[in-house]
């Protein structure tokens, strides 16, 4: 069987050519040329570095601008094929722990962005394979958390994304938790309780992949 992220690289691919260039995504303000661009920028070109080495960020975002003026196909037809030869993403395990959740949240950012969205259900090893690669990333995510945070989803153990007082509980699926802990807030479904201190703190705090 095809791992999740295959699967969530041809959806992806096939909600993009659906949508066409234009389309609107959740990625504050990019259309779909524009996340199709990032996509490409950040598994095949060597600036794809400016996203973690800030003095580079302006040799990103001028490829990117660049990247984002190619014929749009051809854009998608370079998703599609997967990480070149040469990228880093192609090494064991790697592309697995770093695209897994990126496909699936940028593929919801072009699904949610519709007015008549809908969630889709995933089988079971797929949100189960989200939870674990969630763990993983939820504590870098959350690293700034002015309160502590418990990760609560079905058929699964809660887990201390960080630690403090008060602790707030976000509960949701796999799935509808990685969407949220991306700043994807008002388009998961995620249920959130604790203090109310502890609430107001966390709710404002900024989240964002």
């Amino acid at each position: 069987m095809d791992s999740l992220l295959r699967r969530e690289r041809a959806s992806l691919c096939a909600t993009l050519k659906a949508g066409g260039p234009d389309a609107p995504t959740l990625c504050g303000g990019w259309n779909a040329r524009q996340l199709a661009a990032h996509l490409v920028l950040r598994e095949g070109h060597p600036a794809a570095t400016g996203m973690v080495v800030r003095p580079l960020f302006g040799w990103t975002k001028h490829t990117l601008h660049s990247l984002a003026a190619t014929e749009f196909g051809q854009l998608v037809h370079r998703i599609a094929a997967g990480p070149p030869w040469w990228s880093p993403v192609r090494l064991p395990g790697v592309e697995s722990a770093v695209n897994t959740i990126e496909f699936f949240v940028h593929h919801e950012d072009l699904r949610r962005a519709a007015p008549s969205w809908a969630p889709r259900i995933l089988a079971q090893p797929d949100e189960q394979e989200l939870w674990r690669l969630l763990q993983r990333r939820a504590r870098l995510l959350l690293r700034h958390s002015p309160v502590g945070v418990e990760l609560a989803a079905p058929n699964a153990n809660r887990f201390v994304a960080h630690h403090g007082d008060p602790t707030v509980t976000l509960t949701g699926l796999p799935s509808e938790l990685a969407l949220y802990l991306h700043g994807r807030q008002a388009h998961s479904l995620v249920e959130l309780t604790g203090p109310a201190s502890g609430l107001t703190q966390f709710e404002a705090m900024t989240l964002r992949i």
